[in-house]
């Protein structure tokens, strides 16, 4: 008799009431998440961004290859590296690779090729986005959705950071390949972005945005 791949699994189950409340209350927690650029010196505590990794990593993912990699650096000289290969990077997408349609959408923020929060904030995390796998033989396999698997991750580790008290800005300077260089990551992994998480800083100050209306964003059918 061929083995069956799928095992029982025994869900819970609440009442209805129950469910509306928690969806309530976490929509309530998640309203307040808000992206910073300016962080504490205070250090997260390691258990806390691994949990929030723990998370991510509990996300679907397409045929459940699980295409990621996270690289967490805390070491200053590391950072460093990163800041300064960032900030080059920025430095021409300021000065002319950015379209002027584009540095228009940013203006209300006040971004600039500066980035300290690479260097300030407790932790960074790397998130590499698998472009293909390599079985025990050294063979290429393909991996399906890979992009999309990374971004449902990428937004569970958002929620997550959230979740745990902490803030997180997300970075992506283009390209990024300095990171495979600097990180020592093999050529099949491809930066998806940065996060920066940790305390925020005293004095945060965040823009004043808002966002759409759930009848612009939503139809039901």
């Amino acid at each position: 008799m061929k083995k069956s791949n799928f095992i029982s699994y025994k869900f819970s189950q609440i009442s209805e009431e129950e469910s509306i409340q928690n969806s309530e209350e976490f929509y309530r927690l998640m309203k307040t998440r808000r992206t910073v650029r300016t962080f504490s010196k205070k250090k997260a505590n390691d258990e806390i961004i691994k949990n929030c990794i723990k998370t991510a990593a509990s996300a679907p993912s397409g045929a459940n290859q699980q295409p990621w990699h996270f690289v967490v650096v805390t070491d200053p000289s590391i950072r460093k590296k990163i800041r300064d290969a960032a900030e080059k990077e920025e430095i021409e997408f300021y000065s002319g690779r950015a379209p002027e349609e584009w540095l228009n959408a940013l203006k209300k923020f006040e971004t600039n090729e500066v980035k300290p929060f690479l260097e300030e904030a407790s932790h960074l995390i790397i998130v590499f986005q698998k472009s293909y796998d390599i079985d025990s033989d050294g063979n290429k396999l393909k991996i399906y959705y890979s992009k999309e698997s990374v971004g449902i991750s990428v937004g569970m580790l958002l929620t997550a950071i959230h979740n745990a008290g902490l803030v997180s800005l997300t970075h992506t300077p283009s390209p990024m390949n300095f990171l495979n260089t600097i990180l020592n990551r093999p050529e099949n992994e491809k930066p998806f972005l940065i996060i920066a998480a940790g305390y925020p800083a005293d004095d945060t100050k965040v823009p004043d945005i808002k966002k759409k209306s759930f009848e612009e964003i939503t139809t039901f059918v």
